[in-house]
């Protein structure tokens, strides 16, 4: 018998309605994880930063200071909108931040650039929260951040395509050892018969439900039906999924690189914490404050306040707490590199209003070898 009269047999021909076949889901989910994971451990990290200005030589809190570190707008607090921009320059590559008539700072979910070469870009068809904007904003009247010089997301969408087919292919494979497989044995008569195989898919169905769900399964034998099931493999044990949690940990550390995030910092481990938590933070972390804060000096800085010492500088999440900094300060202050207010900035403390903090001191083991000459008493002027 050839091939095609084989197919052209009704009782060959009923099978393909017994619902055998299934499409294969795409792996998505395995690059949602990849990127969500990266985006939300960077943006937890920005979103514990703060934004401060410094007017006149001192650091000030004002309206501006407000926006960026409370309350950028009615309906988001701080960290729930540096989050948000983070996400946006993980997925999107950009993000764009307007200034509404009542201050507020508002992210763009879509927008229109208009680039030139000589004169500032324009934006349009600014879209928030389905709300478009009729007017157009120069560069100079937004925020405009770029993640980097190319978008991330073809080179993890490519990235995907090979991990995510070996991915479903081992998945698949392994899905397979130990797979229970039946077959059904029917008369004839009855596959010509559409009533009757619809009692017998009905029949099939319910008896499947039986054996997945149930400890003890009965099953009534009928004349003209017979089940019978095979085992794959002939019953040897399924093999390890090791090489599944393989392949997903090493797209995962594709993604974790391509964000710069250290791999073992993002997977948890606890071995050198304190040396990775520093290359993440010069390495990933402050470039990205960087970038914000030269885009709000840009934008809200003039120019000559800003070569008059006015800025906006961004002090990222310290991992030390000041008690295990105590030797380190005590060592700055007893030099004369810095003074006591100086200190208490960089700890992130307001300066206080006491006249010793302004002062520098010297310790007497830093003092020149000329002054050491007149012995006890040089000692003790010191």
């Amino acid at each position: 018998m050839g091939l095609l009269e084989f197919f052209k047999r009704k009782d060959v021909q009923f099978s393909f309605d017994l619902e055998l076949f299934q499409d294969v889901s795409k792996r998505v989910h395995m690059k949602k994880l990849a990127i969500d994971t990266c985006a939300s451990f960077l943006a937890r990290t920005i979103s514990q930063s703060e934004f401060r200005i410094k007017e006149d030589g001192k650091y000030v809190k004002n309206e501006l200071y407000y926006r960026l570190n409370i309350r950028p707008n009615l309906n988001q607090t701080a960290s729930t909108f540096w989050q948000k921009v983070m996400y946006k320059l993980a997925y999107e590559n950009e993000c764009l931040i307007i200034q509404s008539d009542n201050q507020d700072l508002l992210i763009a979910d879509s927008f229109t650039r208009k680039e030139y070469a000589v004169y500032e870009d324009v934006f349009s068809d600014i879209t928030v929260n389905g709300f478009t904007f009729g007017r157009t904003y120069k560069q100079s009247e937004v925020l405009h951040l770029k993640y980097a010089n190319e978008n991330l997301a073809p080179l993890i969408d490519s990235l995907f395509e090979d991990y995510g087919e070996l991915f479903g292919r081992i998945l698949s494979s392994q899905k397979r050892k130990n797979q229970i497989r039946s077959t059904v044995k029917i008369a004839a008569a009855t596959a010509k018969n559409d009533k009757a195989m619809k009692d017998v898919q009905d029949f099939i169905d319910k008896a499947y439900k039986a054996y997945a769900e149930k400890d003890v399964a009965i099953v009534p034998e009928t004349e003209g039906f017979e089940y019978k099931e095979h085992f794959s493999g002939g019953g040897v044990a399924m093999q390890s999924v090791e090489e599944i949690n393989k392949v997903t940990g090493g797209f995962f550390d594709q993604v974790a690189l391509a964000f710069g995030i250290p791999l073992p910092l993002i997977r948890g481990d606890m071995a050198d914490v304190e040396k990775l938590t520093k290359n993440y933070k010069t390495y990933t972390v402050n470039p990205l404050l960087k970038k914000f804060s030269d885009e709000g000096n840009a934008k809200f800085i003039e120019k000559k306040d800003f070569l008059n010492g006015d800025c906006i500088s961004v002090r990222s999440a310290s991992y030390l707490d000041i008690f295990e900094l105590s030797n380190s300060i005590d060592k700055l202050r007893s030099s004369g590199i810095v003074n006591g207010n100086e200190i208490r900035v960089e700890l992130g403390l307001d300066e206080v209003d006491i006249p010793q903090m302004e002062e520098y001191f010297i310790t007497k083991n830093y003092q020149e070898m000329t002054s050491l000459e007149g012995g006890e008493n040089n000692n003790n002027e010191a």
